[in-house]
């Protein structure tokens, strides 16, 4: 039975980077950098990287956790089977190192193949922003504020602006990628005790084997501020998918019905009604989404661990880290294809410009009373605000009214009433958004 649903129902390429076999590849690679430093200084025999490298590959999970279950130590069970493997060589395995000078230098390759896998996720979702953004740059709809309508707006610019915010939350995960890009090989306090004068030399070695940069101070551990930052990051880009999401569901209400997610031939919305057309791919980002924002507290929490350390941390972490990286490769995945899939209903999209019979180009009649007919700014807005009372209380159109009072000429007014010639610029932010 599983216990988490990432092992299964939302699992992911992502999973492969955070298992244990691959997490064991990790804490090896990082034995043989150290072997390795130790074997330019003179330290070992020039023979022994060689050795413990060959053995790393020898090594089975299956032996490992056999150990683990004997000592109730996961890192040293690392250790010891490795030396088993390494035969006389193997008294040089973790020479001078304590556990998580292993682990927190693994964590971070870790780290960095998970950004990297995020990344080309986030990459194929940006080419579907972009993509609708700009099929839809003049498919005109009418815009909400406050759950209300507003004025119109374009389908491009809804999809523009979530591919800018994308682009920031890839950017915002290239920074974080930097400051988590880091090892340490600096012993129980962080002093580099064990290593005596070449501690230094030791770390900088190991660290350009691996491809990660030094932390310049540590104690037992890397500061939790570098993982906190990243899973700060991942939920940013959560947020995005649920805020892309949450909109996908709201205008797939029976009411709006003027997009709707992808819906197989087969597909069953509802056990017990049969016509139901539930948006349930857009409600489960959503729900993912809370999930990714909660892990960052418990990622905050774990910055203050007492003196040089203590081991709160490290119980939450193998489920934060991974869960977080997995649920936002699931989310970025499942928005991709969302998009792809998306269906739109342009009667839809024109009655409900048309719903307030005119008074969301209320706006427009005021601006042009102001610039045309030479009224005051506020004396315009006022009238048009008493006539557009009106108008929604007697359920007529605004348009009509204006003409009615001569406020407008039947001319003036199906020019200004005309929603496809008051979007602004929309198209050219349309398209600079999404420009390359």
């Amino acid at each position: 039975m599983t216990i988490s649903p990432f092992e299964e129902r939302y699992r992911t390429d992502m999973n492969a980077i955070f298992d244990d076999r691959a997490k064991l590849a990790k804490w090896m690679a990082v034995e043989v950098a150290l072997a390795k430093a130790h074997a330019r200084l003179g330290n070992v025999p020039a023979g022994v990287p060689p050795r413990i490298s060959a053995a790393a590959q020898k090594v089975t999970l299956e032996r490992v956790l056999d150990i683990e279950a004997e000592i109730h130590h996961d890192l040293m069970a690392m250790v010891r089977a490795l030396t088993e493997q390494a035969g006389d060589a193997g008294r040089y395995v973790h020479l001078g190192a304590t556990s998580y000078d292993i682990e927190d230098t693994a964590t971070a390759l870790i780290f960095i193949d998970a950004v990297g896998l995020l990344e080309t996720r986030m990459e194929k979702l940006g080419g579907e922003l972009k993509r609708l953004a700009l099929k839809h740059k003049k498919t005109v709809c009418i815009g909400r504020t406050h759950g209300q309508h507003a004025v119109p707006t374009t389908y491009g610019m809804k999809f523009a602006l979530y591919y800018q915010e994308l682009e920031r939350g890839r950017e915002r995960l290239r920074d974080a990628r930097k400051r988590i890009a880091v090892g340490k090989m600096s012993g129980a306090v962080g002093t580099m005790a064990t290593f005596g004068r070449d501690g230094p030399k030791i770390q900088k070695m190991v660290m350009q084997e691996l491809g990660l940069s030094e932390a310049k101070v540590t104690n037992q551990v890397i500061q939790r501020d570098r993982h906190a930052e990243v899973l700060c990051v991942l939920a940013l880009i959560a947020a995005l998918m649920e805020k892309m999401a949450r909109e996908i569901r709201n205008l797939q209400r029976t009411e709006i019905g003027e997009v709707a997610e992808p819906f197989t031939s087969k597909q069953v919305g509802s056990s017990t009604m049969p016509h139901k057309r539930n948006p349930h791919k857009s409600e489960r980002v959503c729900s993912l989404a809370r999930v990714v924002r909660a892990n960052v507290m418990v990622a905050m929490e774990n910055i203050a661990l007492e003196h040089e350390r203590d081991l709160t941390n490290s119980a939450n972490e193998r489920e934060i880290f991974p869960e977080s990286f997995v649920a936002v490769d699931y989310m970025v995945g499942e928005m991709t294809g969302i998009l792809a899939g998306l269906v739109f209903y342009p009667e839809n999209i024109r009655r409900n410009l048309e719903m307030t019979r005119g008074l969301v180009m209320a706006e427009r009649v005021m601006i042009y009373l102001t610039e045309k007919k030479g009224m005051g700014r506020q004396d315009a807005h006022e009238l048009v605000r008493t006539l557009a009372q009106e108008a929604f209380a007697g359920g007529l159109h605004l348009k009509d009214l204006l003409v009615e009072r001569k406020v407008l000429d039947r001319n003036e007014a199906a020019e200004l009433f005309d929603y496809t010639t008051y979007i602004g610029q929309a198209e050219k932010i349309v398209e600079d958004a999404v420009r390359d």
